[in-house]
């Protein structure tokens, strides 16, 4: 396998053209075949304007763009021409789009929009390196792609278009590079100087807490929340890590819930020293709400809650905030009772009327529900808020270091305060940046509202954000654990790309994702092997070709074989073509419908077995399945997109505006007869299709099930650009 080395911090237009041709080359093979690491600095090995650096297969190492993009052409068959004299031409000249300054480089665009008048392709009719290396030279420079996007340059500025668009893996590979090159820059690995982040007291020892509310389920930013703290306590400074159950609202949770997150929790491979409830301290919580209203910290309001926002949002005091302590203990004994008076009544931590810091004016930290609790039943018929149970119960708890997301963080001064009130011993707080991703809810309220409006099939839906929805997609717990501890716990906000969260799945599952084959239902086509054995056999083959571990299967060979209309149409009369895991074969006849509407169809295929032909001369390697020799399973192969359209839902937006008109596509296969041993959870590749995980196992008389693995590249489905 070859590695590319680069500078991420260097010009793009230095090293984004060899990127590009190596893209291509894996497009065209069903495995990598070069990889890329990006190192953060602006030349690498300290060599000034060394921006990429090739190590091919053989050894050989090479510097730059172009001598990369030469030595990728001697190396993969898929890259060379005909014309290869003209390409490398074109090769020398990219380098002349390369230039910071538009005024150095506007002579040589100038003539490459002449050279494009009448022509769709740089050198000769189809798609070449040439494309890629002038395409990615332009596309890596600001001035050079600024120049194309104001569209000046008629011809220069169509065929980047049609360069773009009708090769989609091209904006696939862009952000790809962009992501791994921003993880770089922002994110952490475990032994990263950004998990250095100056926690105080920490030789005192080191206890976190992990506080889900039991009303859904988890979902990643959850995961990232739980990961941190699990990271900090058990790998970084070996202290303890306590979940608590945040179960002060019984209006939403249920014993389902917590079951299902202790669960997830364990399959992260995250194991609490303790699991708490705050309800375990509802006795302490109210004492301590007593002793505040006793202290004049705190007093009852039965102001309407409408009224009650915008006093809180014009600064205006409450006509309760002055009342006696017996009266507010009063109203506080009403609200205990559960009666009809004490439900219009809740309790106020008297902090500041016009602080700046809305936070801080007067919150709200009990409220009546005389609703059933599922833990304490109907003892209690008033509960904390969150912003008075978390600072008292993390207090009591031992906790030591507070870790949450940033959305808190208005209310840091608000926590500080309620322990300064009662008291407490103070806990440190450090607050890390919540994870979001484009095209993506994660707000329990709107992913309930898809659950109970049967939008999707569940809260696994593998369309969802949660934990249990992600893994029914395919997502290993070592990459979820990797990808989440690699952001680190940065206080920066992004809206990441699901692209490098599949692709560092990808990594885990190649290796060990035995190959099958699959040939879509829809006008397969029957081809006739002439040279094959009359009589069907079978052979033992490797389940993956560079994991003998996985053992054998057995492949069927017959006179007659089926392969996929769209393989079918590519052929031309008298061309070889490889069967893969067979051997070359040369078309002899092409068969087509003799229905005006559906000419193109093709509905049989006749060939002529080649076995000694080279495999490496071929362009078109396909798969097939025997007729005969084994019992074809049909198998239902299912992809999704994503639930909305919107990159990122704004605040004010309605989401219910940007859903998606389509999100789950269903094709009907035949499977090679192997696949009748695969179990539920099983990952597999379909080879040239893509890696699947088995959703429902094939039983007679039911179809197996697979769902597509995303492995990062990027597709155009209904909504846009899909990840898959």
């Amino acid at each position: 396998m070859s590695t590319i080395k680069v500078a991420s911090k260097a010009n793009q237009a230095l090293f984004l053209p060899a990127i590009l041709v190596a893209a291509y080359v894996n497009e065209q093979s069903s495995e990598a075949q070069v990889t890329t690491d990006y190192e953060e600095v602006a030349d690498l090995e300290g060599k000034k304007g060394l921006a990429i650096e090739l190590t091919a297969k053989s050894g050989k190492t090479v510097d730059g763009s172009t001598k990369a993009i030469e030595a990728l052409t001697e190396e993969f068959d898929v890259l060379r021409s005909p014309v290869a004299s003209d390409i490398k031409e074109w090769l020398n000249r990219s380098e002349n789009l390369t230039a910071p300054d538009y005024k150095l480089i506007e002579g040589p665009m100038t003539e490459l929009d002449s050279h494009l008048t009448l022509r769709s392709h740089i050198v000769g009719y189809s798609l070449s390196v040439a494309d890629l290396a002038v395409f990615g030279a332009i596309r890596g420079s600001k001035v050079g792609y600024g120049a194309v996007k104001k569209g000046s340059m008629i011809n220069l500025a169509r065929w980047y278009r049609y360069i773009e668009e009708s090769n989609p893996w091209i904006v696939s590979a862009i952000q790809a590079m962009n992501a791994a090159a921003n993880e770089k820059k922002a994110a952490a690995s475990k032994a990263g100087a950004s998990y250095d982040i100056a926690l105080l007291d920490t030789d005192k020892g080191v206890v976190t807490r992990f506080p889900p509310e039991p009303s859904g389920y988890l979902h990643i930013g959850h995961a990232k929340a739980a990961l941190l703290n699990d990271y900090f306590a058990h790998e970084k400074y070996k202290g303890t890590l306590i979940c608590r159950f945040d179960d002060t609202n019984p209006s939403k949770e249920k014993e389902e819930f917590q079951d299902a997150i202790v669960e997830d929790l364990a399959m992260m491979g995250i194991k609490p020293d303790k699991t708490s409830y705050s309800s375990d301290y509802f006795e302490e919580m109210f004492q301590y709400c007593v002793k505040m209203i006793k202290d004049g910290k705190a007093y009852a309001d039965d102001t309407d809650r409408e009224t009650m926002q915008k006093e809180r949002w014009d600064g205006i005091e409450s006509k309760r905030r002055n009342a006696s302590v017996d009266e507010n203990l009063a109203a506080f004994e009403e609200m205990k009772k559960g009666t009809e008076e004490g439900t219009k009544w809740c309790i106020r931590a008297k902090i500041s009327v016009d602080n700046p810091n809305k936070a801080m004016r007067d919150p709200v930290i009990y409220r009546c529900n005389p609703q059933t609790h599922h833990r304490t039943g109907d003892t209690w018929k008033l509960y904390p808020t969150y912003d008075f149970c978390a600072p008292v119960v993390d207090s009591i708890e031992g906790v030591t270091h507070a870790l949450r997301t940033n959305e808190y963080r208005d209310r840091n001064p608000q926590y500080d305060w309620m322990q300064e009130a009662l008291g407490l011993r103070k806990v440190h707080i450090w607050d890390f940046a919540r994870m979001n991703f484009i095209r993506t809810l994660l707000s329990k309220r709107k992913l309930t509202k898809f659950v109970d409006s049967g939008h999707v099939y569940g809260w696994d839906d593998p369309r969802f954000p949660t934990i249990r929805g992600i893994r029914r997609r395919g997502m290993t717990v070592e990459a979820l654990r990797e990808y989440i501890l690699k952001q680190g716990p940065s206080r920066n906000i992004v809206n990441l790309d699901w692209t490098l969260f599949w692709a560092t799945n990808k990594k885990y599952i190649d290796p060990i994702a035995p190959r099958h084959t699959a040939i879509l239902k829809s006008h397969a086509v029957k081809a006739t092997v002439n040279g094959a054995r009359v009589a069907a056999f079978t052979e033992d083959k490797p389940k993956h070709g560079k994991n003998p571990s996985l053992g054998t299967k057995k492949v069927a060979y017959s006179h007659t074989i089926l392969l996929e209309q769209v393989d079918a149409q590519s052929f031309a009369q008298d061309e070889e073509i490889t069967l893969m895991n067979w051997g070359n074969a040369i078309v002899r006849q092409i068969s087509h419908s003799l229905n005006p509407l559906t000419r193109s169809t093709v509905t049989s295929l006749t060939f002529d077995l080649n076995l000694q032909g080279d495999v490496k001369t071929t362009a078109k390697k396909v798969t097939w399945l025997a007729e005969e020799g084994q019992e074809l399973i049909p198998v239902e192969l299912v992809d999704f997109d994503f639930l909305i359209t919107k990159e990122k839902i704004e605040e004010g937006d309605n989401y219910e505006d940007y859903l998606t008109p389509q999100t789950e596509f269903k094709e009907d296969a035949l499977a090679d007869g192997n696949v009748v041993d695969l179990k539920e959870h099983d990952v597999i590749q379909f080879e040239r299709k893509g890696y699947y995980r088995v959703d429902r196992p094939y039983k007679h008389g039911e179809k197996m099930i697979c769902f597509s693995i995303p492995t990062g590249r990027v597709e155009k489905k209904s909504g846009g650009p899909t990840v898959s």
